[in-house]
């Protein structure tokens, strides 16, 4: 009798670690699931990247460039600030 058993539970064991390769949590399916969200979150992780440089770009360009058009407007327009004296220096 006990030769039967030892194989009929082997066997047993053997579907069951078997079926929760196919079905369930931890599943061929259920990782490949998983892995392809991952995928598209990776992907839309790289597209708000793109977002959010572009626009840091944006801001840089922004801070950056009203300081270049001050400096073109002092030089070619004489501008000054409100208590700032002028000078000009003939060459």
């Amino acid at each position: 009798m006990s030769n039967r058993i030892v194989p009929a539970i082997l066997i047993v064991l053997l579907v069951v670690l078997h079926a929760q390769l196919w079905v369930g949590r931890g599943s061929l399916p259920d990782v490949s699931a998983l892995q392809r969200k991952v995928d598209e979150q990776k992907a839309a992780n790289a597209r708000a990247q793109v977002a959010i440089d572009q626009l840091a770009s944006e801001v840089a360009d922004l801070k950056d460039g009203l300081g270049m058009v001050e400096e073109k407007a002092r030089l070619e327009l004489g501008m000054v600030k409100p208590n700032e004296i002028l000078v000009q220096v003939a060459r």
